[in-house]
């Protein structure tokens, strides 16, 4: 018999005593959303979130009033992970699922999560949407391939901490 799967919450904390920066909070600053989409036929990597167009109302029959994710804010944010690099790194592994870049999340929940997201991490956010299971991958073959990039994700964000570290932004 199969065991159920856990889902796990992971947070960091801020300052705390005479700690000014906890190492908790510098060890999960990374957030990465996962997303269904009907549409999708491979694991797909989302390059960037949009701030304007949401029309569709959720399954709360919610929709922002003003259409957008942030009053005044930039159009569309990037990623500060090199998503084309990641997924060149996952096709040369030779996994079992095809992974693909996709610059439009949807103007829905993904896309309006996944902006701000990246509005308030300043580009330390990922998306990733994937198929229905069975629509051609198991939930093994999902939970392996979304293992793997979130692993390549890590290692690509850390040379963009180093430049923004030496003054240099990622974005």
């Amino acid at each position: 018999m199969e065991r159920p799967r856990k889902a796990v919450v992971v947070t960091g904390f801020g300052p705390f005593g005479e700690h000014t920066v906890n190492a908790s909070w510098i060890a999960v600053q990374l957030v990465v959303h996962v997303g269904v989409s009907g549409m999708a036929t491979t694991v797909t990597l989302e390059k960037c979130g949009h701030n304007k167009g949401y029309q569709g109302l959720d399954n709360c029959r919610f929709c922002p009033g003003s259409q957008c994710c942030v009053e005044d804010g930039p159009e569309s944010l990037d990623s500060v992970i090199d998503m084309d690099a990641v997924c060149q790194r996952v096709a040369a592994l030779g996994l079992d699922v095809s992974v693909s870049i996709s610059q439009d999340a949807g103007r829905y929940l993904c896309d309006f999560a996944y902006y701000t997201s990246l509005y308030r991490s300043r580009g330390r956010s990922a998306f990733v949407h994937v198929p229905p299971l069975g629509k051609p991958y198991s939930a093994e073959q999902l939970g392996r391939a979304l293992r793997v990039i979130i692993e390549l994700m890590l290692e690509f964000l850390e040379p963009s901490e180093e430049a923004t570290a030496n003054g240099r932004h990622g974005r």
